[in-house]
């Protein structure tokens, strides 16, 4: 009697259910020689690298994060340059405030300059000061006093980014001899 021979099935079929070489295909199939009588059948290879997708997905996902960054490090630069003009203003404010309040004698008055290389101007100011709701008797018996309270003003001005005027205003009281008539 002939051994009775059952057809192959065309694909072979691993234990976990993966498709494998057909055991007749030629190599471009699969990459290697069909398995041998009585051998387990190998799994396919599996693919190696990253689709054109993954890879343009990616490429957006990158360059989503690289904008919020640049933005980021953008304001940040923006606000340090913005924070040196204001410490610049307030420093020039401060030196004005402090040699027109500290002048001796305290005369009142007006000076106005410019900082030199810088866009910035300033002003300071000194004029006698009456704090409000006084009544009228006290101010009265004030002006026999040798000594008068002055309100000393620095106002500082320097141009932003945008094009606007920005003001940095110092206030001082002091208290100096009556300026004489």
């Amino acid at each position: 009697m002939s051994a009775l021979t059952l057809p192959r099935p065309p694909f072979a079929v691993c234990a976990r259910s993966l498709p494998v070489c057909r055991p007749h295909a030629s190599n471009r199939n699969c990459g290697r020689s069909p398995p041998q009588r009585g051998e387990a059948p190998r799994p396919l290879r599996a693919s190696r690298g990253f689709s054109l997708l993954e890879v343009l997905v990616a490429f957006v996902i990158l360059a989503l994060v690289a904008t919020a960054l640049f933005r980021l490090f953008g304001g940040a630069l923006n606000n340090a340059a913005a924070a040196g003009d204001w410490s610049r203003a307030l420093l020039l404010a401060e030196t004005q405030l402090a040699a027109a309040a500290n002048a001796v004698p305290l005369r009142e008055g007006s000076d106005q300059g410019n900082e030199k290389d810088s866009p910035l101007t300033w002003q300071t100011k000194v004029e006698a000061y009456t704090p409000p709701d006084v009544p009228p008797e006290l101010e009265r018996a004030s002006e026999t006093t040798p000594t008068r309270v002055y309100r000393v003003t620095t106002e500082v001005h320097f141009p932003s980014d945008r094009g606007r005027d920005r003001v940095v205003t110092l206030t001082t009281l002091r208290l100096a001899a009556r300026n004489p008539l």
